[in-house]
């Protein structure tokens, strides 16, 4: 059965190794400033400047995680991002990032647009982006790629999987958002979003592959509202999001044409105090999809649930341990088998070096196999006969300014 959805990337435009290199000095050098501004605040052309640079380690037991060697240790977990903001005039500001990446056979440090936008804001209450726009989805998912924005490494991959990223990272097109308070209510913070999403086959499939794909999204449609409750530091939040994808399949000897439909739903939960917050996500996601060739691409139903509890602890300004839980099940009426499921167990200590450097460790210990399947690895494992119980270290130190 042809799956489409397992493809899935970012379109990419090549850069060259050197060129990373010195995108790690140039973090280094501006890292003297909590931002580098370039021109002065009334100057037309200053804009303000952030960046980062990520470098990881990850070794695994029984399984390949990621990559496709981690049994052995992998270096290819590196994220490198500069991006750019400029208030243009009162209210209208202009923000664009670009993003390289080495993800196991992912990524190879081709550059990408990571997010760009152009934002009014008339309004506390209403103000409106325009552009390829991060997708409002839960607390964690516009900082999947800022390695210095969250405790783990890792974020739980039953809700966040690296797999999705490409559905759930970013859309292009608007969105329209907003915060009010209620006085002894509270405050409603809320994000409504609608366009497209652009995948490159080229970008998807290897070299060599017999299969070749081309993919329309008509649409992608969502929001997020978060409510903070009158009960100082808790806040919940619902997110939803629905996509529509249209996928042409072409074989040696036929062309498959599949029509897909995709929703999920997330509820949030967090309560903050003093030095501690826990976390907990809970979500339902429902695929849909058919083809004009039952034989090779059957009709699809099916229906999936996730979810994690996590706990962060700041001890000091340079220590911060933490904990989560995630479980996932792929399709909610098959759980019994090693495939069907995955729990995840994970401990995260982080190093605050200085203001502008981090280092993390973290390891995990997996039961099941579900997370093996993806679209990391196109043509996918085998994961039937795999140990069902692994586990995975990771190591990662960040500059950032």
């Amino acid at each position: 059965m042809l799956d489409a959805q397992r493809y899935s990337g970012r379109s990419k435009s090549r850069v060259s190794f050197p060129g990373i290199l010195l995108a790690l000095w140039a973090v280094s050098w501006c890292a003297r400033a909590s931002a580098l501004e370039l021109g002065s605040p009334d100057d037309l052309l200053s804009v303000d400047v952030h960046g980062f640079v990520t470098q990881g380690f990850i070794l695994t037991t029984g399984n390949d995680y990621i990559d496709l060697n981690t049994t052995k240790g992998s270096f290819q977990y590196s994220e490198v991002g500069i991006n750019f903001t400029k208030t243009l005039v009162d209210r209208l500001t202009l923000g664009i990032e670009f993003f390289g990446y080495d993800l196991g056979p992912s990524g190879n440090y081709d550059a990408t647009v990571n997010w760009f936008y152009l934002d009014y804001h008339w309004r506390d209450w209403l103000a409106v982006r325009a552009g390829r726009v991060q997708i409002p989805y839960g607390f964690y998912n516009e900082i999947q790629d800022v390695d210095a924005a969250r405790n783990p490494v890792l974020l739980p991959q039953s809700v966040y999987p690296l797999q999705s990223s490409t559905f759930l990272f970013a859309q292009t097109g608007f969105e329209v958002y907003g915060f009010h308070r209620f006085g002894g209510a509270g405050a409603l913070d809320y994000r409504l979003f609608a366009g497209t999403i652009f995948l490159d086959p080229g970008a998807l499939i290897p070299a060599g592959d017999p299969i070749q794909l081309q993919f329309t999204v008509p649409y992608v449609a969502g929001g997020r509202v978060i409510w903070e409750t009158p009960l100082r530091g808790l806040r919940v939040a619902v997110s939803a999001e629905t996509l529509h994808i249209d996928t042409t399949a072409f074989l040696p000897t036929a062309a498959v044409h599949i029509q897909g439909q995709d929703e999920v739903w997330l509820a949030s939960v967090e309560y903050s105090i003093r030095d501690l917050t826990l976390t907990a996500e809970l979500g339902r996601g429902y695929v849909q999809q058919s083809s004009d060739t039952p034989a090779l691409s059957p009709y699809l139903s099916q229906v999936s649930e996730a979810g994690y509890v996590m706990a962060t602890y700041r001890v000091a300004r340079w220590f911060q341990p933490g904990v989560y839980y995630a479980l996932s099940f792929p399709n909610v009426f098959q759980t019994n088998g090693r495939a069907d499921q995955q729990n995840d167990f994970a401990a995260t200590l982080r190093f605050d070096i200085n203001r502008f450097w981090l280092v993390k460790l973290e390891g995990h210990f997996m039961a099941g196999t579900a997370g093996l399947i993806s679209a990391l690895d196109v043509d996918g494992p085998d994961v039937s006969a795999n140990p069902p119980y692994w586990g995975a270290f990771f190591a990662t130190t960040t500059a950032y300014f």
